[in-house]
């Protein structure tokens, strides 16, 4: 069989401008549930029609786009089967991306999006023009299901990611962490189960923490070893650590990411040690996605993903010593840093 050649750049181009397409067809498969319906076997559009209470002539329209795009495939006799992408919707696959899919194209995203040309010449994000607030002001007070939707997509990515942290941190002779903006816990969590002896403290919004994985709270295996502390982190940090953890989070807005910093290092004081992971811009394996990712931080809170060199230069700014990076997975890396003193 012939390897299919590369599109003509004019038509490379177009297909790059349809990309909304691409990202609405996807959204609409995850809405509909079309992965969770599909089996192991082929299936014919009718029977998948009716599972997911669709027309059928419409939804072959939705899975043709989708698997010039290797996402289902579809057979010489008309059905449609799965691929390892496809899988990546249902939610009960292991790695599923069901809820990061629904989370980078909420209906704020659509919005946004054509301000992207504003935001490049201002530098500002566009959703405070947009709605007249600050971007999770917005979601949780004007559009709470969104705010779900995000809360789970960081669940998702938590729990992907948790044991590759634990794995790899060695926290030896350290006797506290402190998962800062920690979401509902998972990489706290994961640590706790590596070090039997470990105190761990997860600290994020309250609207967050009150939904902290079941093993954390009151009843959990895990619970007299932990302490949930409601707060914003950009307004102080009441935590007192050997380790502070800082994953995923110094992509806001530059007063936020510089106001941070500075609340771990007031409360951790000289000698502590502060990791902070990120996935880079330039990491190659993910750059598509994490220059995606880095342009809607700038439409929504005036953020930006990190290169290594600007992430060093930030952390360094700030007055942590960097000890190392290493790389967590091929997606994220762990600058090792300990405050000075």
């Amino acid at each position: 069989m012939t390897a299919p050649t590369a599109p003509p750049p004019s038509m490379r181009l177009r297909e790059l401008v349809f990309g909304a397409a691409c990202a609405a067809a996807v959204r609409a498969a995850a809405r509909l549930g079309v992965a969770d319906a599909l089996g192991d076997a082929p299936m014919a559009v009718e029977d998948l029609a009716a599972a997911v209470k669709t027309e059928p002539k419409p939804l072959r329209r939705l899975l043709r786009a989708l698997s010039c795009y290797g996402v289902f495939a579809e057979g010489a006799d008309g059905t449609f089967t799965h691929t390892d992408t496809s899988r990546l919707l249902r939610e009960d696959d292991p790695h599923s991306l069901r809820d990061i899919c629904l989370w980078c194209t909420e209906p704020w995203t659509w919005d946004a999006w054509p301000q992207l040309d504003e935001a490049v010449r201002t530098g500002k994000n566009v959703v405070e023009d947009l709605y007249g607030k600050e971007f999770f002001v917005y979601l949780n007070e004007d559009a709470p299901e969104s705010a779900d939707v995000f809360n789970r997509a960081m669940t998702t990515s938590s729990e992907q990611s948790a044991r590759d942290v634990a794995a790899l941190l060695d926290l030896s002779g350290s006797s506290s962490v402190a998962d800062i903006a920690g979401g509902q816990g998972h990489v706290v969590a994961s640590l706790l189960d590596k070090y039997p002896t470990m105190h761990g403290t997860l600290l994020d919004l309250p609207r967050v923490v009150e939904n902290a994985v079941p093993r954390l709270r009151a009843g959990g295996d895990l619970a007299d070893r932990v302490r949930i502390v409601p707060g914003d982190v950009r307004t102080a940090v009441p935590v007192k650590a050997d380790v502070y953890i800082i994953k995923n989070i110094l992509e806001w807005d530059d007063e936020s990411t510089t106001r941070l910093l500075r609340n771990v290092i007031e409360a951790g004081g000289p000698g502590a040690r502060v990791v902070v992971i990120e996935n880079l811009v330039d990491d190659t394996p993910s750059m598509r996605f994490s220059t995606s990712m880095d342009l809607l931080l700038l439409l929504n809170v005036g953020g930006a993903k990190h290169t290594r060199d600007s992430l060093v230069g930030r952390l360094t700014g700030a007055g942590l010593v960097l000890d190392g990076i290493s790389q967590v997975n091929p997606y994220l890396h762990a600058f090792d840093c300990r405050i000075p003193g």
